[in-house]
Formats: C-alpha cells, sequence, structure tokens
C-alpha cells in the first residue's frame, strides 16, 4: 500500500460535517508519515506536496491547499488515496459540488470505497441534507459495520432529532469497534444527560478529559451537563478551560454566555455573545441573544441592527420580527412598525397580538380604514367566542367598544386581560380620546404582567407622556 493510504481515513475523519476540518491534527499526520517512512526521490517530492499542503491547512487556506495538488504527477495526482483527500479538503472549503465529483468517480470504480462515501456524507451535512447523509452512513456500514466514525455520524443524526435509544445503539457499537473514539465517548456521554443519567454522563466525559486532554470538546459538553444541573461554577469552570483550548470555537462561545446568563452576568454574557458573532457572522443563534439584551437594557439601536440581521438569516424565526416591531414603534416608525408585524403575523398566524400591533401601527401610518381588509381576513381564522375575536372586530368595525369593555373586564387570565386592555387603550388613542386612552394605559400598568411585550410597549407610553412613574426605570 502506498505510504500515503492510512492518511486518507484521517483527512476524511477530520473533514466531517459535524466536526469540522482539523488542520493542525492533518498537518502533524503528514509530518509523521513522511519521517517514519524511508522515501525515494518520486515519494520525496510527494511529501514535500503534502507538508506545503499541511501548512496551508494549518492556516485554514484551503483554496492555497487544493493549488498544491496540481504539483503532483498525473500518476500520483489519479490515486485513489490523493482523490479521497482532495475531495475532503473541497469540502472542508465548502466547495461540495468538487468535492461529491470526485468521490463519484472514485465509487464508481468500487461502489465500497468506505472512505469516498464518508466524502457524500460530509458533503450532505454541509449542505443540510440528513435524509441523504443517513442513506450514504448506512451504505458505509453495510460495507464496513464496524466503521466507527460512520456510526458516530449517525449516532449524531439520531441525537439531533431526539431519538435516544437509537443513538446510544449507534454510539455503543462504535465504541465497541474503536473503544478510544472520542466523539463515540463524547456522543454516548450527550445520550446520557438528555436521558437524566448525570452520574453516567459524567463518568464518560471524565475519561475523555483524561485521555484527551488538549481537546477541547470533552470539556465543553461536561461544561453543558453541569450548567443543566445547576452547578454554574463547574460549569464556567469547564467551560473556560475549553475556550483556553479552542478560542475560535462559535459554539463553545456561546455556552459561555448561556452560563452567564443563568449566573445574570449579562454584561459578561453580551461580550462573548459578540465574540461568537465574530467568529461566525451567518450564524443566527448568537444575534438571539445579543439582540435580547441590546433590547433589555436599552441600546435599542443595537438591537434594532441584530434583530434586522436576524430577520436575514434566519427569517421563520418570527420572534426578530417582533422584537424589530417593538423598537420601530417605540420610535414612532410606523409603516416599518407595521411591516415587522405583518411578517411576524404571516410566520405565526395564530398569535393573534401580532395582527391587533399591525392594526394599530397601520392606523397611525395613514388612515384608520386602512387595516379594514387585513382585518376581515384575521376574522375568518379568529374563534368567535374568543376575546381577540372581539378586539379584532372593534378595530375592523370602528365601534362597539362598550361591548369590549365588558369582556375585558369578565376575563379571569391577567395576562390576556392586560393584553386586551393594552389594545383597548391603543383604539382610544388612536380615535381621539387621549384622556380614556391614558386611563386604560395606567391599568395595563397595575396589572403587571410584565412577560408580555404589550407590557413594555404600554412602559413606554406611559414614560414618554409621564404617568406611572412610580416605577423603578430599571424595571423598564
Amino acid at each position: 500500500m502506498c505510504k500515503y493510504g492510512s492518511l486518507t481515513a484521517e483527512a476524511n475523519i477530520f473533514s466531517s460535517g459535524k466536526s469540522g476540518f482539523s488542520p493542525r491534527i492533518f498537518a502533524i499526520l503528514i509530518l509523521v508519515y513522511g519521517f517514519i517512512f524511508p522515501l525515494n526521490a518520486q515519494e520525496n517530492e510527494l511529501e514535500s506536496v503534502l507538508i506545503d499542503i499541511a501548512l496551508k491547512l494549518t492556516e485554514r487556506n484551503f483554496s492555497a491547499a487544493l493549488e498544491q495538488f496540481d504539483r503532483l504527477n498525473p500518476d500520483e495526482a489519479e490515486k485513489t488515496e490523493i482523490l479521497v483527500m482532495k475531495a475532503g479538503i473541497y469540502n472542508s472549503a465548502g466547495k461540495t459540488a468538487d468535492a461529491r465529483k470526485i468521490a463519484n468517480s472514485v465509487i464508481s470504480a468500487n461502489p465500497e470505497n468506505t472512505d469516498a462515501l464518508m466524502i457524500l456524507a460530509d458533503a450532505a451535512a454541509r449542505e443540510n441534507k440528513t435524509r441523504e447523509r443517513r442513506l450514504v452512513l448506512e451504505r458505509v456500514i453495510k460495507a464496513d459495520p464496524n466503521n466507527a466514525r460512520a456510526l458516530v455520524d449517525l449516532g449524531n443524526i439520531n441525537l439531533g432529532s431526539r431519538s435516544l435509544k437509537a443513538a446510544g445503539v449507534y454510539f455503543d457499537r462504535a465504541l465497541a469497534a474503536d473503544p478510544s473514539s472520542g466523539e463515540a465517548i463524547i456522543g454516548r456521554a450527550t445520550v446520557h444527560r438528555y436521558s437524566n443519567e448525570p452520574k453516567k454522563a459524567e463518568q464518560l466525559l471524565n475519561r475523555a478529559i483524561r485521555e484527551y486532554p488538549q481537546w477541547a470538546a470533552p470539556r465543553h459538553e461536561r461544561a453543558r451537563l453541569y450548567k443543566s444541573a445547576g452547578f454554574y461554577n463547574d460549569a464556567l469552570s469547564d467551560i473556560n478551560a475549553a475556550i483556553n483550548l479552542e478560542p475560535d470555537n462559535y459554539w463553545v462561545m456561546v455556552d459561555r454566555g448561556l452560563i452567564l446568563m443563568d449566573i445574570n452576568r449579562k454584561d459578561e454574557a453580551l461580550k462573548d455573545f459578540s465574540r461568537a458573532v465574530d467568529i461566525n457572522p451567518d450564524n443566527f443563534i448568537a444575534y438571539v441573544y445579543t439582540a435580547g439584551i441590546k433590547n433589555e437594557s436599552g441600546d435599542y439601536e443595537g438591537a434594532e441592527r441584530d434583530f434586522l440581521k436576524l430577520t436575514k438569516l434566519k427569517p421563520e424565526y418570527y420572534f426578530a420580527f417582533e422584537g424589530l416591531g417593538m423598537i420601530r414603534m417605540k420610535d414612532k416608525k410606523w409603516a416599518l412598525a407595521r411591516d415587522s408585524f405583518l411578517e411576524a403575523y404571516k410566520q405565526a398566524p395564530k398569535e393573534y397580538s401580532y395582527a391587533l400591533l399591525a392594526a394599530v401601527n397601520w392606523m397611525r401610518a395613514g388612515r384608520q380604514s386602512d387595516p379594514k381588509q387585513f382585518l376581515a381576513q384575521v376574522l375568518k381564522t379568529a374563534p368567535r367566542d374568543s376575546l381577540e375575536y372581539s378586539m379584532l372586530k372593534l378595530f375592523h368595525d370602528l365601534g362597539g367598544d362598550m361591548e369590549v369593555v365588558k369582556k375585558i373586564e369578565s376575563e379571569k387570565n391577567i395576562y390576556k386581560k392586560a393584553c386586551m386592555t393594552f389594545y383597548l387603550a391603543s383604539y382610544y388613542d388612536i380615535r381621539g380620546n387621549k384622556s380614556l386612552a391614558d386611563r386604560y394605559y395606567m391599568i395595563v400598568q397595575e396589572l403587571d404582567a410584565v412577560a408580555t411585550i404589550e407590557w413594555r410597549i404600554n412602559e413606554w407610553i406611559l414614560k414618554e407622556r409621564g404617568l406611572g412613574l412610580r416605577l423603578n426605570d430599571e424595571r423598564k
């Protein structure tokens, strides 16, 4: 076998869709393989190319690494191990189409080449094609029942869908095939964590930390375990160790932010979430927390930027449109606020508060009858015996308020009562009855339904009008 044959499996492992590519380890492997065996002149040239590839990978310069393959003579360049290695780097560079093309060419000659099949599985993972990835991995297992990495990946797929029993079986099989598999150890520990078996999880993670002291992943998972159990100091200790080992890991940084949120150190948490944004500005999760913390602390300009970014990265995350609408409403950008709440309602058509907020801003942006056609459509979907229906009809008909007042007064649910009182106040405000509006805005405050978005908007209105100032500013 060619001296670099074993390298293709390692290259394939580190181009995993879950784990990402590990250029440092790949570089070490190439250097070690080069020095273990005596080389002839042709092999010296191959070694030189592999070393240069490794150096480029340590810099995560995938394009430059790929260019080095052009230096190989045609016979070397077309060998299966080299082709699979190149395909793995294409995957790491995000060029999955190129990776697939190479892998398929290898598979056409050898349908059971598990290295090439793993390239296809990794490409599917990067393209979020979970079903395809699962099918390819099952082909790998059929050809090689003890392929630890494929078993681990199948375990992780099932873990992601919370199929814990199946995930546990795959991780157990992976550990039977390769007892030293760090990812299998961590995966099995994670199954134990989700299954409320913290002692079993901790034992496995302690083992992984002993065996892989320079690897961030077991520290990271143990931090999650301790966080879930409420041991925040231990969780912080582990997550800090993970960050020291891997300072540019997006998910480690996000998780430290979450731990800090749990112990109410939000200023520090914001720094971690912001750092995560710097590491990967195209992942939406960190923006959820930066936007929320900024909004809560009064940095509305910063929150608006982050909510806007969220709507572009994850348009189905309708809470971003909610936050954006609230801030724009605060700034009296009525038309923009209307559009934000309309989008939120489009994503969550059973949340009638979004429809009402859209109507309120629509009326403020133009004529009071402007949202009439929209409200007519919403009324068709709302339960006719609900308080929400009555409120929607009030805004649609622009009349019948006394009946709505009676229904609000008899409402037992404090949160619904507060929300509907806010819309009643808004109705009177838009219709020009400011004194009656102020009266109901004050009632909303007294109901103290702090967890609702209506309460927050209501507080802004009262503050602007100099009403209800008995509440501390810190609650706002």
